[in-house]
């Protein structure tokens, strides 16, 4: 994924809403930008950080800025929430993931329930439903996932469990926007239901990838498969 224009460099003086930050560009001007995170961003919520926002000029939006990267240790890490279905349909149409290269097209953002949206639908014989998560908090090498409890993940993985007892193909999809990653995790000292369901999941035959992604102000894409250790 290339970003469309240029982002616009600044500092993060903090994040003091759910959706809401407030960054110092370089011009020295205070914005407050629109974050695109409902988690709780343990990790990557560090005041006086360098960061990158993308700006929009439509009138309508409240929000002029967006939050979408920030530096740490040296290199970036992905916010953005929205970002890794744009980088995983991208992934799709290049073949780059072996285990679901079979699937040529797919839908994006399918209703499966009442009240229920899936990431995507491969289409095949059979189709498989995959969800897509965005994983930011990285802790000694290793990237874990909720970084807040999540009864929305618990519920998408108990869907992709009920599809996979009845035959189907069902798969989670881990985007890891953090270069310190090595292996990838639940997190149960967070969420440690999600993490009981995910093993579920694992057991039930739910397919789980992991992958990183590499981050830079330009683009963002995913580079790399990590292992996954329940």
């Amino acid at each position: 994924m290339v970003f469309d224009k240029p982002l616009i460099h600044g500092t993060l003086i903090r994040r003091f809403s759910r959706f809401l930050s407030e960054i110092k560009l370089d011009s020295g001007e205070i914005v407050i930008a629109y974050c695109p995170n409902s988690g709780s961003m343990k990790g990557v919520n560090v005041p006086g950080s360098e960061v990158y926002a993308s700006y929009h000029a439509d009138p309508r939006r409240r929000l002029r800025y967006t939050w979408e990267l920030i530096k740490l240790d040296g290199d970036w890490v992905g916010i953005n929430t929205m970002v890794p279905n744009r980088i995983a349909a991208e992934a799709f149409r290049a073949g780059l993931i072996p285990a679901f290269r079979e699937y040529k097209s797919f839908r994006s953002e399918v209703v499966i329930d009442v009240g229920t949206r899936i990431g995507f639908v491969l289409e095949g014989n059979p189709d498989c439903l995959l969800e897509v998560k965005n994983v930011t908090l990285v802790e000694g090498g290793v990237a874990l996932f909720p970084d807040s409890v999540t009864e929305r993940g618990t519920k998408h993985l108990y869907h992709l469990i009920e599809n996979a007892e009845k035959g189907g193909c069902s798969a989670m999809l881990y985007v890891i926007q953090h270069h310190a990653a090595k292996t990838f995790s639940p997190a149960d000292g967070i969420d440690p239901v999600y993490g009981n369901v995910l093993r579920d999941a694992f057991t039930a035959g739910v397919h789980l990838e992991a992958w990183k992604a590499s981050v830079s102000p330009k683009e963002i894409q995913l580079v790399e498969s990590v292992p996954i250790e329940l």
